[in-house]
């Protein structure tokens, strides 16, 4: 089933090499971000208390 690719062969390998390798940098690089997002909220939710559900506005009205 592996299609003969002549001469061209290292250079198509090597661009769904390289192209494999960035789509997994950049899953990589999505997850990471959204675990220090969710920690960073979670801080911040934390430090608030009570009023974690409130929003700023909701707050001011009481």
């Amino acid at each position: 089933m592996m299609v003969d690719l002549g001469q061209y062969t290292a250079v198509v390998l090597s661009a769904y090499a390289g192209t494999i390798v960035c789509l997994l940098a950049l899953i990589f690089a999505s997850v990471a971000r959204s675990r220090r997002v969710a920690r960073r909220l979670t801080e911040v939710e934390a430090r608030r208390g009570k009023g974690a559900g409130k929003s700023p506005a909701e707050g001011s009205l009481t």
